[in-house]
């Protein structure tokens, strides 16, 4: 299964590439813009998409970006419940 990570295009940052600067949840990261971009790249700039394995791979609305961001950090904060439960499972037959 693959993922693709809401981003928001924040600058371009090598337009001889198709590269852009994009803003995912905070952190700043280069991206591949190639498969979005139209005659003018620059248009790009404010833009959400997903983005996977560093490749912008389509066009999001910014109501579907944060949906998806809260599901994301849901899944998260659930992931790292199950993970301290488990710990505590081994933590308990340990001391058994």
């Amino acid at each position: 299964m693959c993922l693709g990570i809401p981003a928001q295009i924040v600058a371009i940052s090598d337009p001889d590439h198709c590269m852009g600067m994009v803003d995912i949840s905070g952190v700043r990261r280069e991206a591949d813009l190639t498969c979005v971009a139209g005659d003018n790249l620059d248009d790009l700039v404010g833009a959400w998409v997903l983005v996977h394995v560093g490749f912008a791979m389509s066009i999001i609305d910014e109501d579907e970006a944060r949906t998806t961001l809260e599901l994301l950090a849901a899944l998260g904060d659930a992931e790292a419940e199950l993970a301290a439960m488990r710990d505590s499972q081994v933590s308990l037959e340990a001391s058994q």
